[in-house]
């Protein structure tokens, strides 16, 4: 399945997922990625669906949504990969837009120094750049890049691509123990951000089972300091520690609406139940997915979590 959900997003409401990247086809093998460990490195942009294909598959989970009297607040390009890989992205969103449904892109911001890249991203109207530090060894140890990159130039490229976008653009980061949740790093991204002056700028912590098992958030403790040396220099900045909700929606195949939204986004077992439970469905199909591969149970930081294989 291309699309999944709507599914409740924290940042833009209720969100229809389009899935347009083939599985893990990515650019960084981020330690933290919810999906798991990236299998395809790549920095080449290619074809992955026909975008008519994509847009098919749109207009009928659109279209099952309505049946549903439920609204879509935003089509969200938010592949198991970077979907700036693609390179009908361009095409793609223009056609999304048709649908007179705004459009937003989650990008890792790996090739947003590229004019044709920025140029396709600002046909959306809501961008998410990734920011998870500034530092190149830290950088290396998050994000795990394809050796081509440059950290400098991808983050020149945010600030060439924010003086052009009139959408509204946003910043993530990401923050793991150890490694990025320390004043310095704080500070030298607060500093970015500043000058930047994003829409708002979120600050995430691993909340989902992460790509390598050893990812924890920072120390309470420790977050409560930074965050106070952030908010000194960014008023826009918000902190994403809150799971996401658990008011998923059915399409009428319960099977294919949680093997897509698990594809990327692993959810919590009281979520999962209360779905099942909703469509008065029993729990055994959840377990004949499990017995068949198609599923994974996992548990993280207490919780279980279940993911598409």
């Amino acid at each position: 399945m291309i699309t999944f959900g709507p599914v409740p997003s924290r940042r833009l409401g209720y969100s229809l997922g389009i899935n347009h990247i083939f599985p893990k086809h990515c650019t960084y093998a981020c330690v933290y990625c919810q999906v798991g460990k990236t299998t395809n490195m790549e920095l080449t942009r290619r074809e992955f669906f026909p975008v008519s294909q994509i847009v098919n598959e749109v207009e009928a989970a659109i279209a099952r949504t309505t049946e549903r009297d439920r609204s879509i607040d935003f089509l969200t390009l938010v592949p198991d990969g970077e979907p700036t890989l693609d390179l009908n992205l361009g095409i793609l969103i223009r056609e999304l837009k048709k649908f007179l449904i705004p459009v937003a892109v989650i990008t890792n911001s790996s090739l947003i120094d590229r004019p044709d890249v920025q140029e396709e991203l600002m046909l959306a109207d809501w961008v998410s750049v990734k920011v998870d530090t500034l530092e190149e060894d830290s950088w290396r140890k998050i994000n795990r890049p394809h050796h081509s990159l440059s950290l400098i130039t991808i983050l020149n490229g945010i600030l060439s691509f924010r003086q052009k976008f009139t959408g509204e653009l946003v910043t993530e980061t990401m923050l793991v123990s150890g490694i990025n949740d320390n004043e310095e790093s704080i500070l030298s991204l607060s500093g970015f951000l500043a000058e930047l002056q994003p829409f708002k700028s979120y600050l995430s912590i691993p909340t989902r089972p992460p790509a390598e098992s050893w990812v924890r958030p920072p120390d309470a403790e420790v977050l409560q300091q930074l965050l106070q040396v952030i908010e000194r220099r960014c008023s826009f900045f918000d902190l994403l520690i809150e799971s996401e909700g658990d008011d998923f929606v059915s399409t009428g195949n319960l099977a294919e609406d949680i093997l897509g939204i698990t594809a990327v986004h692993p959810m919590r077992e009281s979520t999962l139940r209360k779905l099942v439970e909703e469509v008065n469905c029993d729990w055994n199909l959840i377990e004949s997915l499990i017995m068949s591969g198609q599923l994974f149970r996992l548990t993280y930081l207490g919780d279980i979590f279940y993911t598409r294989r």
